[in-house]
């Protein structure tokens, strides 16, 4: 039996033990490679009910059967999703949301940056086949570098604007979130916090915006009131004292920047995260949420940037980026916004984008 004719089982009644799992969403998604990371963004969307049929593609029929055939297997204990795919890219066809993860990976050692002559070319490739089967789709970048790639993705499609965009550094602001919420011990959905810029080197938090709760996270104080050890122990004025030193602050957003490279030398790849990211952004575009989330897409005008993909706060939605924010920075932030912004365009210079 070919890939392209792998079985793709109907929605079943699921067992009572499985009954806890979400429903899932209308809408038809699409995967675009069954790597490591593709197949994540598959499995993340089957668990969390992101979508009511998920198609996954790869010109590798052996793999995308096998994946195919193993995500199927489990979907009656999850919410119940279609499972279909293949080898043959007409599987994705009348997709709602495609998202696009085909690409060389990332070595130990390499940035993202550094894969996007390959990549783009890759996309180039494949980018015509996609729109063939599914034009009236919203496409998702996953690939990177992703916001080199949206750039060259939106120049190919030819969509309306916001039809193409980026899963950006909305990973990167889950794990910003997550690490705070170590360090304070405070749930982590309490937590505001973003990451903006490149999805990569130049990334950075916004600071200045940051809230606990009501809270701005800079006045934020331990639970005795208290800005560390050495205050906890009676220094004068420490009930008044932030618990995060600008010196720890910017430490942790170099670590939560680093962050892939730890996780790349360890295991190889990121990918479990990141399908639960991608999930996420596909469920803010087939439920119409209007949700704010740090995705990177095409930018004109803002913050006096234009011609670069970067991520910003966006509404997200069923037509994809509906708006891009205009958040307050200081002085720092909006410095740092215009450098990764040129970092970017420097690639992009390269490559003739």
């Amino acid at each position: 039996m070919s890939a392209s004719h792998a079985p793709q089982p109907r929605p079943s009644s699921a067992p009572d033990h499985a009954s806890a799992a979400a429903p899932p969403t209308g809408g038809r998604l699409a995967v675009v490679g069954a790597g490591a990371v593709g197949s994540s963004v598959a499995y993340a969307a089957m668990l969390r009910g992101s979508a009511r049929s998920i198609a996954l593609y790869d010109i590798r029929a052996e793999k995308v059967r096998a994946e195919v055939l193993d995500l199927a297997h489990g979907s009656p204990l999850a919410g119940g999703a279609e499972i279909t795919g293949g080898d043959d890219v007409a599987c994705i066809a009348g997709a709602d949301v495609v998202v696009i993860t085909a690409g060389a990976a990332q070595a130990p050692g390499q940035t993202r940056l550094d894969l996007a002559g390959t990549n783009v070319k890759i996309l180039e490739s494949l980018m015509p086949q996609l729109l063939a089967q599914a034009p009236d789709a919203v496409f998702i970048l996953v690939t990177n570098p992703c916001d080199v790639l949206t750039v060259a993705a939106d120049a190919l499609a030819g969509l309306p604007r916001g039809r193409v965009f980026a899963s950006g550094t909305v990973l990167d602001t889950s794990r910003l979130r997550w690490r705070l919420a170590e360090r304070l011990g405070i749930a982590p959905r309490s937590i505001h916090a973003t990451i903006i810029g490149e999805h990569g080197d130049s990334e950075f938090p916004l600071w200045s915006s940051a809230h606990i709760g009501q809270v701005p996270l800079r006045d934020w104080t331990d639970g005795a009131g208290a800005a560390d050890a050495a205050g906890a122990a009676g220094s004068a004025g420490a009930a008044d004292s932030p618990a995060l030193s600008r010196e720890e602050l910017d430490r942790l957003g170099h670590e939560v920047a680093g962050a892939a490279y730890e996780v790349i030398q360890g295991k190889g790849a990121t990918n479990l995260a990141i399908g639960v990211a991608a999930a996420r952004i596909v469920e803010a575009v087939l439920r119409d949420e209007r949700a704010v989330l740090p995705v990177s897409s095409p930018l004109t005008g803002y913050q006096g940037i234009s011609g670069v993909a970067m991520s910003v706060p966006s509404i997200v939605g069923r037509a994809g980026v509906e708006r891009t924010l205009e958040v307050p920075m200081d002085e720092g932030e909006r410095t740092r916004l215009l450098a990764s912004a040129d970092a970017l365009r420097e690639v992009q210079r390269s490559l003739g984008l």
